[in-house]
């Protein structure tokens, strides 16, 4: 079985599933680490470069690649990936792969994005946190129909990684 992590950004996918991949020996991926090597930019540089609507479908492509082509991994995915295209379609659709959605509130995000907010192109215009706020309010609204189509929920908030990946095999195994 495959594990997809997907969730708002902030929410812990990456460290989460790169410490989940140790604990049951699986390959950890990063979507967009793999999405950087193959188009030799940063997340941040193919969005100013060639615009969100390019990044997404490239975003969709590597996905369905993944899928296609690995087995036996842990990823993680960016934090819109399930809201575009028919991802979350397609990723129910696959047999071999689970999806688990770490669910974490905006006040919980505001705070761990502010102090990061440069590094990502969706907020870094964002100048206050109650601007930021505002906009992870909406965001999650508007996605919350998406991430809520994965097979397992888990509620982040202020659980330690430990804390979350032994709810995340006891929901597993």
């Amino acid at each position: 079985m495959n594990i997809i992590l997907l969730g708002y950004m902030g929410s812990g996918k990456s460290s989460v599933a790169k410490q989940l991949s140790i604990k049951i020996e699986k390959t950890y991926l990063d979507l967009d680490a793999e999405i950087e090597k193959i188009e030799k930019n940063t997340i941040s540089e193919i969005f100013e470069q060639k615009g969100e609507i390019y990044f997404r479908k490239k975003e969709f492509e590597v996905l369905k690649h993944i899928i296609a082509t690995k087995k036996y991994f842990v990823l993680s995915l960016g934090g819109g990936t399930p809201c575009y295209s028919d991802v979350m379609d397609f990723l129910k659709e696959q047999e071999h792969c689970i999806t688990i959605y770490l669910d974490t509130n905006n006040i919980v995000l505001t705070h761990r994005l502010f102090k990061e907010k440069e590094q990502r192109p969706l907020i870094s215009h964002l100048e206050t946190k109650e601007l930021l706020n505002e906009f992870i309010r909406k965001h999650l609204f508007e996605r919350a129909h998406y991430y809520n189509q994965a097979a397992i929920k888990i509620k982040v908030e202020e659980k330690t990684v430990d804390e979350i990946l032994e709810e995340i095999l006891l929901q597993l195994f």
